[in-house]
């Protein structure tokens, strides 16, 4: 009987795994940025990647959708599946694998195209739309996505480089989710705004968990506090520790997460 459960039990937490990390190792040439990585991501989750600069998080999380790829001296080892099919794979075309992985970068970054056009570049290139009209749709259903929609609506064939900075995030969010994809990776979304345009990007970020699976690297832990289920804390490379966003904040179980998270390091 309690073998029974315990399989039951596997069988629902690996149905609610979107992306699962075993032993992932990053090289930069001789230089070992990320050592022996294993985390599993939920699906429908906002997972957080904290740590002090230069920890890995960054680098762990462009694993997440070949993005280290486009850097020479750069190496991945070890496994990393995504509904069960691994990523890294031969097979696998890093161009779609990034369709169903968007990202949002650091540093608002438009396209010098319109808002219009910004967002129906990746439906474009990647043949959803067959008609204009159904571009119109799908133009619309993402920036009303990413809460944008009401601003700009009147003004679509302005240019995305002439909005504020948040406003120019919320549209890099909806041009990342315009190619419908199934997991929103989100690389300190909010370091470059002010504190207004990112309370409205937390807001976003809790309404997309809803849909996509978000993972967030963010360097204030405030922030992860508030928006994540899920927190992973890096240090020097090493996941030092993963869990549930209250346990990892309130009762750690690794001293150096407690030391980040008092302030003695970071």
């Amino acid at each position: 009987m309690m073998d029974d459960l315990r399989r039951i039990e596997r069988t629902a937490e690996m149905n609610d795994t979107k992306i699962s990390a075993k032993g992932v190792q990053v090289f930069y040439g001789d230089t070992h940025a990320i050592k022996d990585v294993d985390v599993q991501i939920g699906d429908k989750t906002v997972t957080a990647f904290i740590g002090p600069s230069g920890c890995g998080k960054s680098t762990f999380l462009r694993c997440l959708n070949r993005m280290n790829d486009t850097i020479d001296i750069c190496r991945v080892q070890g496994s990393i599946t995504m509904d069960g099919q691994d990523i890294y794979d031969p097979r696998v075309d890093p161009v779609q694998l990034r369709a169903k992985v968007g990202m949002v970068f650091q540093k608002p970054n438009p396209f010098p195209k319109s808002i219009y056009d910004n967002v129906a570049y990746g439906p474009k290139i990647h043949g959803l739309a067959q008609t204009k009209a159904d571009m119109d749709v799908i133009v619309e259903a993402s920036l009303r996505r990413a809460a944008i929609w009401n601003e700009v609506k009147d003004r679509l064939d302005a240019p995305g480089t002439g909005l504020s900075g948040g406003q120019q995030q919320r549209l890099c969010i909806a041009r990342a989710v315009a190619t419908a994809p199934e997991v929103l990776l989100m690389d300190e979304p909010c370091s470059a705004l002010d504190p207004i345009a990112t309370a409205q990007i937390e807001e976003l970020i809790d309404e997309l968990r809803q849909q996509f699976s978000v993972v967030i690297v963010t360097h204030s832990m405030q922030q992860a506090a508030r928006v994540s289920q899920k927190t992973a804390f890096f240090h020097l490379g090493n996941l030092v520790e993963f869990n549930d966003t209250d346990q990892i904040f309130t009762n750690p179980q690794d001293p150096r997460t407690e030391s980040y998270i008092t302030g003695r390091i970071g």
